[in-house]
């Protein structure tokens, strides 16, 4: 339950932070282009609103509603999600925004999006420059990388460094879990892998066909190889009464080989799938013994590995160094993120839209502050770019008909934009039922 109200917390912190600055994007622009901006709310208040103020002399009242699923900035003119269409039947006011031109009325609408990617590199600016960067340098992996069944079919072998992609020296393994997954996006999309084996160079084509979301499935499609050395023994677990020390190697559990910790893993889930509570395990002290473990019904040995076997880099930045490192890394977990919408239209895909529990379950278990602004500057990349979609209702679905009257000279109606305007409200109905239904199935039933 504590787990729960942290990544709450966290989620509601996160969502505030980025609705709030879109949602200001908008109200920036149409007070610029002097723009009246009737409400300026935190999350919906449809019927009611937990809180509201109107300050004296101002056109605009602001808010907290009750149903926390975004926020709004109804700006007077425009048909939007409050569908006030009754003011579109009234002549048109100089301080409305049907009244400005479309460009202006562009910058209004893309506002939002515009502040999002602001607060994305400005976070990840102040990221780097508070707590650096980590990363392994793919070379100096020296033991290579355990790889699933998945990689092993393409050509992967356990112990294979990678070294190159299409003939690129690649280094970098960040531990951030969010820009991480670029090395797997990076394998997915080249044609050739150069990984070093046995001391030499050997190239394993990439199929067309491997996509990233069934590259960790059913377990991840590489880790780095950690030696069965042990590093830790708990005192109350079965490793502690078989007599297994630290530095202890671990040679063979129930007459099967262990040349890596993930070794280690799976052997002991085939012992749990076989019922078996009592085995032996050879290991390397000094010499070569045998020894005997008796497991309960979690089938752990209690045992911890003694650490990375490979060196972390660690790069800090000065001030003024973060922002062009801010924006490198903001561009490279947007250009991810849009490479990676694609499978938002498969069946696998389909079934990864989420709602608040997927959300949610992005965020560390434990209060972290690094790991929190990382995802808040990701969802607000997210954000970003879902809202510039071509989609009725959204910020994108409004720029588009900017555009069409920018180059055509022509406006829609507000009959037609009444219209679009409620196909796209059906469309994101669509979607919040299906990412609600994927939400339920996953963490309900």
């Amino acid at each position: 339950m504590e787990i729960f109200f942290i990544r709450a917390l966290q989620l509601i912190l996160a969502l505030s932070l980025l609705v709030l600055v879109h949602e200001f994007g908008h109200f920036l622009f149409a007070r610029i282009f002097k723009v009246r901006v009737e409400k300026f709310y935190l999350f919906f208040d449809w019927k009611f609103s937990l809180f509201k103020w109107k300050p004296k002399n101002s056109d605009t009242e602001y808010g907290i509603g009750w149903i926390p699923l975004g926020g709004y900035c109804k700006i007077a003119g425009m048909i939007d999600e409050s569908m006030d269409t009754e003011q579109m039947n009234k002549p048109a006011e100089p301080w409305e925004y049907r009244s400005k031109p479309a460009w202006q009325r562009l910058l209004i609408i893309v506002g939002g999006v515009m502040f999002n990617l602001i607060l994305a590199l400005f976070i990840y600016s102040m990221v780097l420059f508070t707590w650096g960067e980590k990363f392994v340098d793919l070379h100096k992996v020296e033991n290579g990388f355990v790889f699933n069944e998945k990689a092993k079919d393409i050509g992967f072998e356990d112990g294979d460094i990678i070294v190159k992609m299409d003939g690129e020296e690649i280094h970098e393994l960040y531990f951030d879990k969010i820009r991480s997954v670029n090395l797997m996006r990076r394998i997915c999309e080249t044609g050739t892998v150069t990984v070093l084996r046995n001391g030499k160079e050997v190239n394993i084509a990439i199929p067309d066909s491997l996509g990233l979301l069934d590259m960790n499935k059913p377990t991840l499609f590489l880790t780095t190889r950690m030696l069965p050395i042990v590093g830790e023994v708990d005192s109350t677990g079965a490793g502690q009464t078989a007599g297994i020390r630290p530095n202890d190697c671990i040679k063979s559990i129930d007459g099967k080989s262990i040349n890596s910790w993930s070794d280690i893993k799976s052997t002991m889930e085939g012992l749990k799938q076989e019922g078996k509570a009592s085995f032996n395990i050879e290991i390397i002290r000094d010499s070569l013994l045998q020894l005997t473990a008796n497991v309960d019904t979690t089938y752990l040995l209690g045992i911890m590995p003694l650490g990375n076997d490979y060196p972390i880099e660690h790069i800090t930045y000065s001030f003024l160094e973060s922002f062009p490192a801010g924006a490198a890394f903001a561009m490279d977990v947007l250009k991810g993120y849009v490479s990676d919408f694609q499978y938002v239209f498969s069946s696998e895909g389909a079934k990864s839209v989420g709602m608040f529990g997927s959300i949610g379950s992005l965020f560390p278990a434990a209060w972290d502050w690094n790991a929190f602004w990382l995802m808040t500057a990701f969802l607000s990349i997210v954000l970003a770019f879902m809202n510039i979609l071509p989609i009725p209702a959204l910020d994108g679905g409004h720029a588009i008909f900017l555009i069409y009257e920018m180059i055509t000279g022509k406006q829609p109606s507000d009959k037609f934009m009444e219209r679009a305007q409620m196909v796209g409200m059906l469309i994101l109905l669509g979607l919040f039922v299906l990412a609600t239904y994927n939400d339920l199935v996953k963490f309900v039933f």
